[in-house]
């Protein structure tokens, strides 16, 4: 297929009804040719709580959750346990699933030091589950951990499977990635995109489920200590840059960042998360 105006053109014809679309093909596409698509996230396990928590996204997610005290939950892409801590005080039992080791170290040494008993840590790759091999939870939860996934329809068909009563995605937003953006203007180098929240719409629309689809109204921008801590926070993999192009990225943060006169604080306005909650009763 080849996109072509407002048609999409197939071999043999045009596509006349939207839903013919093949999505999957389109998101596959998308990943193709994304160098950054994949994380050695056993790396950033040292850090990754501290950029996480740089803004009220968490507290805004869990303020949509719909669980029960009695609800089991499944946490994919778990990471150190930023959402699984927190979520374990408000359900019965909590699995967290990441493919970073170091990650469920992190995790299971704050839950042993906050005497926390209800979660359990699978160490696996979110591609790799299965309703055998996990069986079933009330509640799934798939926290900004989809982005990058390729075999997308296999895997939300087996999220689908797992989940007794709902199941909760959390994806990239059209304006997430604004200053990245720039950045990449900056040094004139072009690079594709993840695919849009609109692609997993579509996808599970294609499925057969109908999910709901809200915009987290994220209020806080991010704020740094140092150039340095903002080059280093994750977004702008600086260890897919070279020596030239660091260099680049210290000077451009130098030119769009502020300093807040009360807190010493560098930000800037456009740096700002933007993510899209999608979410369906089974």
């Amino acid at each position: 297929m080849i996109l072509k105006g407002s048609f999409i053109i197939k071999e043999k014809g045009i596509i006349k009804d939207p839903n013919d679309i093949d999505w999957v093909y389109y998101w596959k596409k998308s990943l193709e040719n994304k160098k950054d698509k994949n994380k050695d996230w056993n790396k950033f396990a040292g850090t990754f709580k501290i950029n996480a928590k740089r803004d009220d996204y968490h507290d805004i997610l869990f303020s949509k959750l719909i669980l029960d005290e009695n609800d089991s939950l499944l946490d994919l892409g778990c990471g150190e346990g930023t959402i699984t801590i927190p979520l374990s005080k408000k359900v019965k039992s909590v699995t967290g699933l990441d493919s970073a080791e170091k990650m469920l170290e992190i995790l299971n040494k704050r839950a042993k030091e906050e005497n926390i008993q209800n979660i359990n840590t699978i160490l696996s790759d979110i591609e790799d589950i299965s309703l055998e091999s996990l069986g079933h939870y009330d509640v799934v939860v798939a926290s900004r951990s989809l982005n990058g996934i390729l075999p997308i329809d296999e895997t939300l068909l087996k999220i689908n499977e797992i989940a007794n009563k709902y199941v909760f995605i959390t994806f990239f937003g059209p304006e997430n990635w604004k200053i990245e953006k720039d950045f990449k203007k900056y040094i004139k180098k072009d690079e594709q995109s993840f695919p849009e929240y609109n692609y997993l719409f579509n996808i599970l629309f294609n499925m057969g489920i109908y999910p709901n689809i809200e915009r987290l109204d994220i209020k806080n921008y991010r704020e740094y200590d140092s150039i340095e801590e903002a080059m280093d926070n994750g977004k702008f993999r600086p260890e897919l840059l070279n020596d030239d192009e660091k260099e680049k990225l210290k000077e451009f943060l130098k030119k769009i960042l502020k300093k807040d006169n009360k807190t010493g604080k560098l930000y800037n306005e456009n740096d700002k998360a933007d993510w899209i909650l999608i979410w369906w009763k089974k």
